[in-house]
């Protein structure tokens, strides 16, 4: 696999992963997380991290009212019983010390997991995305704004 082409699948896992959070079907996020190794996690996340600036400015630009306990309520709310509760709990744990900042507090708390960074960064930026867009409108909008196609 090309660089672009490996960049365009870890963006394309990223989208799958928001868009299974934002239907919240627990099968799809169970399909489209597996088989995430540690290496991928790492560059899904990365994506993740992209699509949810793009989406933190977008709340911003359009007034969506949105505070940072809004995000953890959010990501706690969109995870709950669709993952394992081990998992659950560790995604949740992890995104409260993250989203004040505290990163380094927020990997000890995924315990280096980088599935648990995956889940929290797919959360977030489905609950802020739908917020923003609405479900229908929030995969085409993040397509378009990936370069990636329908």
């Amino acid at each position: 696999m090309a660089a672009t082409d490996d960049a365009r699948h870890h963006k394309t896992v990223a989208l799958d992963l928001i868009d299974a959070y934002a239907r919240a079907d627990r099968r799809m996020v169970g399909e489209r997380s597996a088989g995430i190794s540690a290496e991928t996690g790492e560059r899904v996340a990365s994506e993740l991290k992209v699509f949810g600036a793009f989406l933190s400015r977008r709340v911003r630009e359009t007034g969506v009212p949105w505070r940072p306990a809004d995000s953890r309520e959010a990501v706690a709310r969109t995870v709950a019983d669709l993952l394992e509760p081990e998992m659950e709990f560790a995604v949740v744990s992890a995104w409260e010390a993250y989203s004040v900042g505290e990163h380094e507090a927020a990997r000890a708390r995924a315990h280096g997991d980088p599935l648990v960074f995956v889940h929290m960064l797919a959360a977030f930026s489905a609950a802020i995305g739908t917020a923003v867009y609405g479900r229908e409108e929030l995969l085409p909008t993040l397509r378009l704004a990936a370069e990636l196609p329908d």
